[in-house]
């Protein structure tokens, strides 16, 4: 009789941790795909330009964007200024064409096409970033194909094409600066998360400010581990495909660092950082 309570119970303990681990993973779905609200949304995108800033990805160029929740072809992104010094002021409204709904006299970056066009043909992708990542240039500029070395990078397993501007547009100054030369390298991404661009940089989609954040943040990682692993001769391994699929189930994958970068930014500078100055 003991035992077979005893089984009971066991059954039942098992049955609601697997209804409560269940529960938690529903929750951390939902929380993931969840619409933000605009003023949200705002403060994510000027704090995703700072962190891209902070972790070097973005220097004083490149740029990040947002879809607008609830207005059909609109998206959000700064003016004309360097990613670590935007704010909240800086954040700009334009449609798919990549015209300002309202410049208030501000200054669009001239590549806000990359944006506009990726938005237009690509329904699943709610931010998009654009960076010059040197550790990228090397797999833009050479017929060595970038490939997934790091978990946090799996979704480079699904490949990551090259846009060469030059064969899509013959003499042009390297920037996509307008409606063609956009739709060009929207064509090149196709269904990718990431596209590197022949002598200029890289472009990363995703469903979230944070997961573009965070892919982009281990695009370089695993940029920088691949040319490590070759330097060592012999024979390099990367992730199978359908190792990748699994590992991108995840929804919420970057959350937990993106809420630490979120916290860095929050943080007064070192001693060590101020130290020497007046």
């Amino acid at each position: 009789m003991r035992r077979r309570t005893f089984l009971t119970s066991c059954t039942s303990l098992l049955a609601v941790a697997t209804l409560d681990g269940r529960g938690r993973a529903r929750q951390a779905a939902s929380s993931a795909t969840t619409v933000p609200t605009p003023e949200a949304l705002i403060d994510d995108l000027v704090a995703g330009n700072r962190i891209l800033a902070m972790e070097n990805v973005l220097d004083g160029m490149g740029h990040i964007s947002a879809r607008y929740p609830g207005r059909t072809g609109r998206f959000l992104l700064a003016r004309s200024v360097a990613p670590e010094l935007v704010t909240r002021d800086d954040i700009m409204e334009f449609d798919l064409d990549g015209n300002p709904v309202d410049a208030k006299g501000r200054t669009p970056y001239k590549e806000r096409f990359i944006h506009s066009e990726i938005y237009r043909v690509r329904s699943d992708v709610n931010a998009i970033v654009h960076c010059h990542t040197p550790s990228l240039i090397p797999f833009a500029d050479s017929s060595v194909p970038l490939r997934a070395m790091y978990h946090m990078a799996a979704f480079v397993a699904e490949g990551v094409p090259v846009f060469d501007i030059r064969a899509a547009a013959g003499t042009t100054d390297l920037l996509v600066s307008d409606a063609k030369l956009g739709r060009a390298l929207a064509q090149a991404l196709g269904s990718k998360h990431a596209a590197l661009m022949r002598h200029h940089g890289a472009v990363v989609v995703a469903t979230s400010i944070p997961n573009a954040v965070g892919r982009s943040i281990y695009l370089d990682l695993n940029a920088r581990i691949q040319i490590q692993t070759a330097s060592l001769g012999g024979t390099m391994t990367s992730i199978d495909p359908a190792d990748a699929r699994l590992r991108m189930a995840d929804p919420s994958e970057y959350s937990r660092a993106w809420e630490l970068w979120k916290r860095k930014l929050s943080r007064p500078p070192s001693r060590e950082a101020t130290a020497g100055r007046p």
